[in-house]
């Protein structure tokens, strides 16, 4: 087995891999996080993550680049933009939202959650469950079998 470097990621065969390509990074999930609950503006994201401005440019051209995040102009003089999540960037949120759950329960803190996921119609909080569309039952560790393919 060949030893696998970060640069290597975004080619493999492994969709966790890939993944970890564009979002694996202590900075990135906190910006995409951001962008999609509503702060949009380099400023208030540089400010609010305590982030220095060539991490946050970097990590910006990166979801760009990757077809998440999409960059509008709001002012023309001096030129600013808006980092706006694209569809590819809100279809990630149900795995935040898993994410979520997943540390509530594992990495209790007594601090407050900054977000809570709410139902659109209800403004019920919502539980993530993960389930498999072929049967309609719950996906967890015991539910399934994980083959390996190896070369």
């Amino acid at each position: 087995m060949s030893d696998m470097k970060w640069t290597d990621l975004p080619n493999e065969g492994c969709s966790v891999a890939r993944t970890m390509s564009v979002l694996g990074d202590r900075w990135t999930l906190l910006i995409l996080r951001d962008t999609l609950f509503g702060i949009r503006r380099f400023d208030d994201i540089q400010k609010r993550l305590g982030i220095t401005r060539h991490v946050l440019s970097d990590r910006l051209k990166r979801l760009e680049t990757h077809g998440l995040l999409e960059r509008k102009p709001y002012q023309e003089r001096p030129p600013r933009h808006e980092y706006h999540p694209t569809q590819s960037a809100k279809d990630f949120v149900p795995v935040m939202q898993a994410m979520t759950g997943w540390a509530q329960a594992h990495l209790p803190t007594d601090k407050p959650e900054p977000y809570r996921f709410l139902d659109r119609k209800t403004r019920q909080p919502t539980a993530p469950k993960v389930i498999d569309t072929n049967t309609g039952t719950e996906i967890t560790a015991n539910s399934i079998w994980v083959e390996t393919n190896r070369d």
